[in-house]
């Protein structure tokens, strides 16, 4: 498995923009995927030096169309803190 599979994409949302000043950055990541996985594929997909990986799985939320219900897929969501001494990445520099 290499370090593209594991990161899947970045999450953009209100919360997530409001850590980019900070260095907290949010990834969706491969539900099997460890903390020490995640941490060696940003490390050298940005190059950067990661300090502190946390993860949580979201739930799929219930959806309905008329009579038919079901959910939407779960995923597992990474929330990456860089050094202070790191640089921060460049992606996310032009949406902050």
């Amino acid at each position: 498995m290499s370090h593209y599979d594991i990161i899947i994409k970045p999450i953009l949302s209100e919360k997530s923009y409001d850590g980019i000043p900070s260095k907290k950055y949010v990834f969706k990541v491969k539900k099997n995927a460890t903390k020490l996985q995640i941490k060696a594929a940003v490390e050298s997909i940005f190059s950067v030096k990661v300090d502190q990986v946390n993860t949580l799985k979201v739930r799929g939320k219930l959806k309905r169309m008329g009579k038919h219900e079901g959910f939407t897929a779960s995923y597992k969501k990474a929330y990456v803190t860089l050094t202070p001494e790191s640089k921060s990445i460049e992606f996310f520099e032009s949406l902050s």
